[in-house]
């Protein structure tokens, strides 16, 4: 029987992609599969047991952004170490989009930049918790803009749409499941989304690249790591069933009605991927100074 910790509570992007993935992989494999939520810290108490364990296949994690290449530049003390867990395969990547309440008179990167100019330092933009990937694209949005915004943390995605719902703060970066319905009935104004092209679920929201906040690229993801030491072969079936998993149509259906988009690739793919991640949030978090709290 193979473990899979998920590192957030049941219901998230995480958890529902596995749980699309799980019969797939179990029939491939032929081998039983149980999904264990163990959510906290950001992903990093999930990552810790999987880091702890046996490295015999039989115990494997989703890994999100954050706790591999976001928190490590935060906290000199993890519970665990990046290096303790074997890369497998990404699995999805999930773009966010910056929205602003719909009492806000911004509708455009280029409004929203008056109006925070207009306003130094009065602005806020909420987003789903310190040291996530959203804490760092509301951080990366604030510094290639120019624009001095108070970046605000919630506990998760649901409480910060929420707030930018009520108009308890003017602007939030939301992931596509928690924002797309909000922003198609017009409750929310869609200022752009994260990635480098525009998404299919949201073809008329301009990505913020395309909106003058040239070069601006970030998405979230989560990916497949076991316990370092697992032997290669191992983690070359792992990979080869996982990857074929996320080809199958009734997954990328599954996957792409979260507003995400499957992304497998090879274990080597992956740990060169994690290491450019880690690389590109260091640098801003080093040039601009962000801090956890």
């Amino acid at each position: 029987m193979i473990k899979v910790i998920v590192t957030f509570p049941p219901g998230g992007s995480a958890d529902i992609v596995m749980r699309a993935l799980e019969p797939v992989v179990a029939a491939e494999l032929k081998q039983g599969f149980v999904i264990e939520n163990r959510a906290g810290a950001g992903g990093n108490i999930g990552m810790a047991a999987v880091a702890q364990a046996r490295p015999d296949g039989y115990t494997l994690g989703v890994a999100p952004a954050g706790a591999l290449t976001v928190t490590p530049h935060f906290n000199q003390t993890m519970p665990f170490d990046p290096k303790d867990l074997a890369p497998i395969t990404l699995l999805a990547e999930i773009p966010f989009v910056l929205v602003a309440s719909g009492n806000v008179p911004a509708h455009s990167v280029a409004e929203t930049i008056a109006l925070a100019r207009a306003k130094p330092g009065a602005l806020s933009i909420g987003h789903g918790g310190n040291s996530t990937a959203m804490h760092l694209t509301a951080a990366l949005f604030t510094q290639k803009a120019g624009v001095a915004m108070e970046l605000v943390p919630y506990r998760g995605t649901a409480p910060a749409a929420v707030d930018v719902l009520a108009g308890h703060v003017p602007f939030a970066v939301l992931d596509i499941p928690a924002s797309k319905q909000l922003i198609l009935e017009g409750k929310l104004n869609a200022i752009g989304v994260s990635s480098a092209r525009r998404l299919p679920t949201l073809p008329d929201v301009p990505t913020l690249a395309e909106s003058g906040i040239g070069g601006f690229e970030s998405v979230g993801w989560f990916g497949l790591v076991a316990p370092a030491g697992t032997p290669g072969e191992i983690v070359a079936r792992l990979n080869a069933a996982f990857v074929k998993a996320l080809g199958d149509p009734s997954v990328i259906e599954k996957i792409r009605t979260l507003g995400a988009e499957p992304a497998p690739t090879s274990p080597e793919q992956f740990a060169r991927f994690i290491q450019s991640e880690s690389a590109k949030w260091g640098k801003l978090v080093s040039e601009a100074g962000i801090k956890p709290n």
